[in-house]
């Protein structure tokens, strides 16, 4: 499935579902309390804090998919295509990218 696709089958499951969408505002402020959901799994998980028992059946996957879900919503509803801006994002970091990372003394 290409993001293409993506951003209609959540549009689908809006109409289908859904009333409409939450505005953009609405929107940013689920996207920043998914992320914090996947953070609390990434600090729990990998790093040094103890889980809690409540969210040990929680799934990293899940959670991103939840951030990506709402990262659709957003680009839908204010008309990004997201397949284009990721790939254009993607030549960029080839291209300003290709030997920084490569050079970088921390990395070796």
């Amino acid at each position: 499935m290409n993001i293409q696709n993506a951003q209609q089958q959540v549009d689908d499951w809006i109409k289908a579902h859904g009333i409409r969408y939450f505005n953009e505002l609405t929107n940013m402020a689920q996207l920043t309390e998914e992320v914090g959901e996947v953070a609390r799994i990434i600090a729990r998980r990998y790093g040094e804090q103890s889980e809690k028992e409540s969210d040990k059946d929680k799934t990293l996957g899940e959670e991103l998919a939840d951030v990506l879900f709402v990262v659709l919503c957003l680009a839908n509803q204010t008309g990004i295509n997201l397949q284009e801006a990721f790939n254009k994002k993607l030549e960029l970091k080839a291209k300003r990218d290709h030997d920084r990372h490569h050079n970088n003394e921390k990395l070796k």
